[in-house]
Parts: structure tokens; C-alpha cells; sequence
């Protein structure tokens, strides 16, 4: 398999993965509707960040104690789904707050480095990226080229599909919201968004060994 040729097919198999709905969409999506365009690109930045260090860990052989070890993937496990559970309670807690209590979310000093921290830290504790990364990236490593090089390659492409397809997301709800930033409707956005956060929580803390 030459350069090219593992480049295009791993960038076909990332391609669905990417636009499909999910964890990562929901962040960014809420961050770009209540926050700013910038700390939605800095949460995107986040989350990409932590693919290509699974990329990469993948690539060498770091994640095959991931997929070993029962006691290493519960630990991520259950950081992860503790973390995503507080994260969904806090934004459902705020939901229901008087909006004279509250914050507006653009003037809250940091938001940049918070959404990319929130991404970075959102795509490390999830132990099946690090899995699901394992079972494909060796699969594409080309003849001849270093793991980890390849790894940051294959990565690489995730990570340019990945923020191509958040661009489009943030360049929607931002252009929508001037519109939808009232107080009503960004209490809506966090109960969903608090409470897709939640149930993936929940989902990964009750997910068996697989």
C-alpha cells in the first residue's frame, strides 16, 4: 500500500465517521450557537487535537494497553463517563437558573483556551477513539514508513475532514446566531445539549468490555 493509497482509503473511512452526529458535533454546535465563533473553533481545535494523539498512539503500539489491559480501559472508561455526566449536569443545572443570575456566555473571560481544554479533554476520556483508532490506523500503515510519521498522517487527514465538516457547522450557527441567542432558546440548547451529555455518559459507564 503506498502513501496516496492509504491516505485515500483511511480518508474514506473517517469521512462517514465524521459527519455522522454525535458527542463532538453536539459541543461544538452548542458552543457555537450560545458562545462565539471563536471559542467554537477553538473546541473544534480541542477535539482534533486529541485525534491526532490518538492517531499517533495508535500508530506506535501505545493504545495496545488500552485494548489489553481490563483495568486501564475501565479507568479511561469511567473517567470519561464521569466527566461527560458533570458536564451535562452543570449545563442542565444552568438551564433552569434565573437568566438575571447567569453570565452571558461571550463575556466570560478564557472561552477560547475553556473550548479547546473542553474538546481536548472531551476526546482523550473517550476510551472507544482510542479503540476504534487501534483496529484501523495499523491497517493503513504504508510499506516502508515510520508508525509514528504514518500515524500522524492518517490522523492528519481525520483532523483536516474533521475541521472542514465543523467549519460548516460553526459558519451555519454562527450566521443563525445573532437570531437564536435569547435567553429562552439558549436554555433549550443546554438542556439538550446537557442532556445528550448525560445519556452519553451514561451509555459509556454502562458499555461492557468490547
Amino acid at each position: 500500500m503506498t502513501v496516496i493509497e492509504a491516505l485515500v482509503g483511511f480518508g474514506l473511512v473517517v469521512a462517514l465517521l465524521t459527519v455522522i452526529p454525535g458527542l463532538d458535533t453536539a459541543l461544538v454546535l452548542r458552543t457555537a450557537l450560545i458562545r462565539s465563533r471563536g471559542a467554537a473553533f477553538a473546541t473544534a481545535a480541542g477535539i482534533q487535537a486529541g485525534t491526532i494523539v490518538w492517531g499517533i498512539a495508535a500508530a506506535v503500539g501505545a493504545t495496545a494497553l488500552l485494548a489489553a489491559s481490563s483495568l486501564a480501559f475501565e479507568i479511561v472508561r469511567i473517567a470519561g463517563a464521569g466527566y461527560l455526566v458533570l458536564m451535562g449536569a452543570l449545563l442542565l443545572r444552568s438551564s433552569f437558573r434565573n437568566p438575571a443570575d447567569v453570565v452571558p456566555a461571550a463575556s466570560v473571560p478564557g472561552g477560547a483556551w475553556r473550548g479547546a481544554a473542553t474538546g481536548l479533554v472531551t476526546n482523550l476520556l473517550n476510551p472507544k477513539v482510542g479503540v476504534f483508532y487501534l483496529a484501523t490506523i495499523p491497517q493503513f500503515i504504508p510499506d516502508g514508513l515510520s508508525p509514528l510519521l504514518a500515524g500522524g498522517l492518517l490522523a492528519g487527514v481525520h483532523t483536516v475532514l474533521g475541521m472542514a465538516w465543523f467549519s460548516a457547522i460553526i459558519l451555519f450557527a454562527g450566521a443563525l446566531g445573532a437570531r437564536l441567542r435569547r435567553p429562552s432558546f439558549t436554555r433549550w440548547v443546554d438542556r439538550v445539549t446537557g442532556g445528550v451529555l448525560v445519556l452519553f455518559g451514561i451509555r459509556l459507564a454502562a458499555d461492557a468490555r468490547f
